[in-house]
């Protein structure tokens, strides 16, 4: 599997550093993972941020959108955005809202490519205490090599003969990764259904403020089986989980999207 070997050749550059990661963990066992405030706590800073707090439990019943999605969402946001305070709340959350943990599993290991390897390092590290918490085994996570879903030739040859043409004298070895390990075989991976694979990655993508990479993947995302008004949900969805201006920079880009699958 190239996407394996990547990861080997990754790990072997971290061996030295190793060791002193094994070190701090030892020192910090009794460090306790954080927690969501509670009420009380968000009170005794803001009043009226534990008060706009509470219109999140309305978010999340919103129509539009379902809980499970809205997990996926949301743990795409603050994965990609390094948010690591809250995020056991919201992976057991994902959990009992239907998310599997083969699908958390996959959505990290899909966003350390499209947020970097750090910040899927940061999310292993919660991860696995929430996983362990809940008696979570290998048993119920993808392996490393699966056999994969079925590529569409054609739409993957048009997508890559755009991007060598446009970059592959700039940096070949992005262009040969991005064909190699993304769309040959991380994409196909079938531990996360094509269509909440393209929802991670929107939401990631929004949540970061990458907005010149989101009208391609909104397209394939809505290719995926995204509805226009699910995409739409996302976008309120990620307005208090990623920020209003985040949004509305990603809001012209839906607009075309949506505008021009309509004619």
């Amino acid at each position: 599997m190239k996407i394996l070997a990547v990861a080997l050749v990754l790990l072997s550059t971290m061996i030295p550093a190793c060791a002193q990661t094994e070190k701090t963990v030892m020192v910090q066992k009794s460090i306790a993972i954080p927690t969501t405030p509670t009420a009380n706590a968000i009170r005794a800073v803001s009043p009226a941020l534990e008060q706009y707090t509470q219109s999140l439990g309305d978010l999340w019943k919103r129509p539009d959108l379902s809980p499970r999605d809205r997990s996926i969402v949301t743990l795409s946001a603050l994965i990609a955005r390094n948010q690591t305070v809250q995020l056991a709340y919201y992976l057991n959350l994902a959990l009992d809202n239907g998310v599997k943990p083969s699908e958390i599993s996959e959505i990290i290991t899909h966003l350390a490519f499209y947020s970097g390897w750090e910040n899927a390092m940061s999310a292993v590290v919660i991860a696995k205490e929430v996983f362990h918490k809940r008696g979570i085994g290998p048993a119920q996570l993808p392996p490393s090599s699966v056999e994969l879903l079925p590529l569409d030739e054609a739409a993957e040859a048009k997508r890559a003969a755009g991007v060598e043409q446009n970059f592959g004298t700039v940096a070949p070895g992005v262009v040969q990764y991005t064909t190699d390990v993304l769309f040959r075989d991380l994409w196909l991976r079938p531990a996360l259904a094509p269509r909440d694979r393209s929802l991670v990655t929107v939401s990631a993508l929004i949540a970061s403020g990458q907005v010149a990479q989101i009208s391609y993947h909104l397209n394939r995302a809505m290719d995926n089986g995204l509805t226009q008004r699910q995409a739409s949900e996302v976008l309120t969805h990620l307005a208090f989980y990623a920020g209003w201006p985040n949004v509305f920079s990603a809001l012209p880009v839906a607009k075309e999207v949506f505008e021009k699958r309509a004619k």
